[in-house]
């Protein structure tokens, strides 16, 4: 009967591990005969130590001993406040509302004690929702995190495999460009701004699909660059302007963006492609 009635005040949340099973009462009504002197404050709290363990093990992520845990201790003492302050009129259980105390009280001093460290255990941030279902926004957040990182990760593997297909009938692979790209970043910029100025212009860009071959003279007019410098890095160019052009938003990212590309290209023309 006992156990019927804790499943309905609780939904289930507690099983019979935190239920005495020698307790004829509801905690609440023990708490009001308690108040009245009719029944022992010790008894009620020794027959409940295995639910207070049980709340302070879930709070430190770890095993509970009771003869030597500073922690139970304080949940102890926890447990013996909720006494004090519950009123059933707030419309939670007792057994609920002990648990918040304890929880708070443990928060206090894993607070205290980390100070030094400043750090906090993110079990103390756990949180009950609507349900009464323990919660940790950290935790909570950090799962999305990893899971938007985890889908991150899937998408940009797609994107790598695309980019390879699409660089393949240039004769280029994915494989190839650490080794084609320039070793010194003021190169690597002025290559970036030649493949924008091909990427951005539709008919140069077009005719460099059709024919699968690099307009050289057009870009050393357009770039002011000598056609040796196209030439030596005819494939970096073709792959970063199909990368400027695809679908490809996880890879772009990469490329270092001009906002000006012709200044970018005037004032890297004196560096050695």
């Amino acid at each position: 009967m006992l156990l019927v009635l804790f499943k309905r005040i609780f939904g289930g949340k507690h099983d019979s591990t935190s239920v005495p099973p020698d307790h004829p009462t509801a905690p609440e009504e023990i708490v009001e005969l308690i108040r009245r002197g009719e029944a022992s404050r010790d008894d009620f709290i020794a027959a409940y130590k295995p639910y207070i363990a049980k709340v302070t093990s879930r709070f430190c992520k770890r095993y509970i001993d009771p003869a030597r845990s500073d922690e139970f201790s304080i949940a102890m003492a926890a447990f013996d406040e909720a006494i004090e302050q519950f009123s059933s009129q707030a419309g939670k259980s007792f057994l609920g509302f002990a648990e918040t105390v304890i929880r708070r009280r443990l928060i206090d001093y894993v607070r205290k004690e980390s100070r030094h460290q400043g750090t906090v255990p993110y079990s103390a941030f756990d949180q009950d929702d609507e349900d009464e279902l323990t919660i940790n926004p950290i935790e909570t957040n950090e799962a999305m995190h990893r899971y938007s990182l985890s889908q991150e990760a899937d998408a940009r593997r797609l994107e790598i495999i695309e980019y390879d297909g699409r660089l393949r009938t240039f004769g280029i692979t994915f494989a190839e460009m650490p080794e084609l790209s320039p070793k010194h970043s003021d190169s690597r910029e002025l290559l970036i701004s030649i493949s924008r100025l091909l990427a951005g212009d539709p008919a140069l860009y077009d005719n460099m699909e059709t024919k699968q071959k690099l307009p050289i003279k057009e870009l050393c007019e357009m770039a002011g660059v000598s056609r040796k410098t196209i030439e030596r890095n005819r494939k970096y160019i073709i792959a970063l302007a199909i990368l400027h052009n695809g679908d490809f938003p996880y890879l772009q990212q990469y490329i270092k963006p001009v906002n000006d590309v012709r200044e970018a290209i005037t004032e890297t023309k004196g560096v050695r492609a």
